[in-house]
């Protein structure tokens, strides 16, 4: 555990985040004051950095038992900040202060600059909003922010074309729909999401269905005055349930919900061993025009070391049957930097895809969390057994662009490798308009089911939320509460 002391509780997260970009191998905690701190060994441990706060000026100590070179004294670095009055100002200001040291220190440039927060497309869709050219929200990128080049004209273009497919909502009077499947097949390594093994659970499906009916009901009720835009059904692995049990679900969702106004209705059909004919079939009759299909790699060792059960050739054959039941609108995820994964096994994963030709690809950069498996394996076998690189990255762009594709949405996680980004692309007409909604934040998301959060949108921008319980017996148990969650939220 490396520690960072600061004499002032201000921009932790901050803090934390561009440290973390700079040294991911290090296990990071920020301490001020007012932390409460439990394990004495930890508190007592010696800093690798010190922020000073004071009124005229911040120093930033960083210790010379940081690096492998010989120095007898700490770098300290000082920004004077006697004419910084306004908060937002000051902090933006001590994020550049803060990024500028550690880019001296280390040598190195982040793509995304100093930019901490998951969604870099919002800064210039803001200022596209608000009258600001291209030239304008590239200067600002890169004069405030520090971001590269690529990355700007990445963000631009993506910002643009967002704009564009937004335009045709109901921002107002609309709203999107979340509905939550929280089953998997088996747990994947990098996995944070709310899920849980479908086999110890098939007893207790019904259960959850009628839980959720509950909560379609009375959603419906509350918002039967709203447009629905666009529906969403994640997980967890949607196709987890059994051909019956979806048919259910979707007869369910339909008739509660008015679908006559519905742009889009996605279905995460997700992994390869939960994916049969019939279950495609339910999903094709009851009008569901987009699915995922989401091999990660087309690598067989690396999916039997993320505990994906299913084989390469199941990939193709899941995406095949697919189009054979009559989808038109096929995403693909993959995932960039996965444990042993080299670049010309990257490679080897677009010319796969390229051949089955989807009409989208979503492309992650592998970000670690803290509640997945892939953490506790990156601590007995080292940071640099996963590493994704500015190379990789292009090698799945180009194939994107060899399959037509376009990017049009964009956004970041905390611990990515390599520091980058997940992008949509795709062919023109099969955007994943949800995908744009739940990153731009401009449109109410009602998401029902167990771990799902519901975001109010108001018309003064302001963002509210509530959520659901992440346990599933929680959830059966407690719906009458989360329905009364959603009621003070919504009306």
């Amino acid at each position: 555990m490396q520690i960072i002391k600061s004499n002032k509780a201000q921009y932790e997260y901050d803090i934390h985040a561009l440290v973390k970009a700079f040294y991911p191998e290090w296990e990071l905690k920020v301490l001020t004051p007012e932390s409460v701190v439990k394990d004495k060994k930890v508190r007592e441990t010696a800093p690798v950095m010190e922020l000073e706060f004071g009124s005229t000026e911040v120093k930033f100590t960083i210790h010379d038992s940081l690096h492998n070179v010989e120095r007898n004294e700490p770098h300290i670095y000082t920004w004077c900040n006697t004419d910084k009055v306004d908060a937002g100002e000051y902090k933006n200001e001590f994020k550049n202060f803060l990024y500028t040291a550690l880019q001296e220190e280390t040598g190195i440039s982040l793509p995304w600059g100093n930019l901490t927060g998951i969604r870099p497309t919002k800064i210039a869709m803001t200022m596209f909003a608000n009258g600001a050219d291209r030239q304008e929200v590239a200067a600002y990128l890169r004069e405030k922010h520090f971001v590269s080049e690529e990355k700007i004209a990445l963000g631009i273009e993506i910002a643009e074309r967002e704009r564009e497919i937004l335009n045709r909502l109901h921002y107002e009077n609309g709203y999107s729909l979340y509905v939550g499947i929280p089953f998997c097949p088996t747990t994947c390594l990098y996995c944070s999401f709310t899920s849980y093994p479908i086999s110890a659970w098939k007893e207790r499906v019904e259960d959850y269905l009628e839980a959720l009916e509950q909560e379609m009901s009375a959603v419906a009720k509350m918002y039967r005055d709203k447009i629905l835009d666009t529906v969403y059904i994640g997980g967890g692995t949607p196709t987890s349930l059994s051909a019956d049990e979806l048919d259910r679900l979707l007869t369910k969702l339909k008739n509660t919900f008015d679908f006559h106004t519905v742009q889009e209705f996605t279905v995460e059909a997700g992994r390869a061993d939960s994916i049969t004919e019939d279950k495609l079939r339910v999903l094709y009759r009851h009008g569901v025009t987009r699915i995922s299909v989401n091999p990660q790699t087309m690598k067989q060792e690396t999916l039997r070391l993320i505990g994906r059960q299913h084989t390469v050739a199941q990939v193709i054959d899941a995406y095949r049957l697919a189009r054979k039941v009559g989808f038109n609108n096929i995403n693909m995820d993959i995932i960039l930097g996965l444990p042993g994964e080299t670049k010309e096994d990257v490679e080897a994963t677009i010319e796969s895809i390229l051949a089955m030709t989807p009409d989208s690809l979503t492309v992650h950069s592998l970000a670690v969390k803290r509640a997945s498996g892939l953490h506790k394996w990156i601590e007995e076998n080292g940071v640099t057994a996963y590493n994704n690189t500015e190379e990789t990255m292009r090698i799945a762009a180009d194939g994107a662009r060899a399959m037509a594709m376009e990017p049009y949405y964009l956004y970041r996680q905390k611990n990515m490798s390599g520091n980058f980004e997940n992008v949509g692309y795709c062919v023109e007409g099969k955007y994943g308009i949800y995908n744009i909604l739940i990153m731009e934040e401009v449109q109410t998301i009602v998401a029902l089911g167990a771990g799902s959060i519901t975001k109010r949108v108001f018309h003064d921008g302001r963002i509210e939320r509530c959520d659901n319980v992440k346990e599933v017996a929680q959830y059966i148990e407690r719906i009458d509460e989360m329905i009364e969650r959603k009621r003070r939220l919504l009306q």
